[in-house]
């Protein structure tokens, strides 16, 4: 069994505009994007990549689109085995709870947020209310946390600043993508590692850079709060399992990184 943490994909519609759009400051390869875009392109890329299901990472860029992202995860939901999608909320949307209540009531277990396209830094008080809105309603976050192109000159989740959200809200199940912060793996040894928090694995495979770092944070992490992800359109599927398999990790680890850690949080 393999769970697939961290991937994307968009209404048919929207999907080769999104991806256009997206690609004008995706800096990850000249290769990139690898699928469509679209939720079956999502659904074949991680099949032929021998992943069994993938989380589907939604996100609302603005107060406006909070309904409609809603709306597209509860529609995946309701039509897709193999894809888990996440919801999402925006510090400044409307109807906070009742969209969490929606999301529930559709058997979806979390959100996903990004504080840089939203252009709000995670410990800041505009996403107090989202947090403890889940802390209390017991739905994950699933955060961006790092660099991201799209405001390279500010980074709005570092591991301090998401280490500050974890000491505000300690009842919290927080995700931090890309090993707890892209571009930022001495940050999140010093700031992350061994607390309460979720890592998952993408974008591991080009961070070749830090790799040595990578490896430490993954035999220096709580063991339960690992997760394998990809990131995909955004890479490889292949290269992010490679990743794992070659990090020198026991094998209960490894079982525990691919999905034993996933089914415990999504409740499968």
């Amino acid at each position: 069994m393999i769970i697939d943490f961290h991937t994307h994909c968009f209404p048919d519609k929207l999907a080769p505009r999104a991806l256009e759009v997206l690609c004008q400051t995706a800096w990850y390869s000249e290769h990139f994007p690898c699928t469509n875009g679209t939720v079956a392109g999502t659904a074949a890329c991680i099949a032929a990549a021998g992943i069994d299901r993938a989380v589907v990472c939604n996100i609302a860029t603005n107060a406006h689109q909070q309904f409609n992202v809603n709306s597209f995860a509860i529609s995946i939901a309701e039509r897709h085995g193999t894809l888990i999608p996440l919801g999402s909320l925006h510090p400044n949307g409307e109807n906070k709870r009742a969209e969490l209540e929606r999301l529930r009531a559709a058997g979806i277990r979390g959100i996903k947020i990004h504080p840089d396209y939203v252009h709000f830094d995670i410990d800041c008080p505009d996403f107090d209310e989202v947090f403890s809105l889940c802390a209390e309603m017991g739905i994950f976050v699933i955060t961006h946390a790092g660099l991201d192109p799209v405001s390279p000159n500010h980074i709005h989740a570092t591991p301090r600043k998401i280490a500050n959200v974890l000491h505000r809200h300690p009842g919290l199940k927080m995700v931090a993508a890309h090993m707890g912060g892209l571009c930022c793996a001495d940050d999140v040894l010093e700031s992350l590692v061994g607390q309460d928090i979720y890592f998952d694995t993408s974008l591991s495979s080009i961070r070749s850079d830090e790799h040595d770092i990578l490896l430490r944070i993954l035999h220096e992490h709580r063991p339960d709060r690992l997760l394998f992800g990809t990131d995909t359109p955004w890479s490889f599927s292949r290269e992010e399992l490679k990743f794992v398999y070659g990090a020198g990790l026991s094998p209960d680890l490894t079982e525990q990184i691919l999905w034993r850690n996933a089914t415990q949080l999504l409740g499968l």
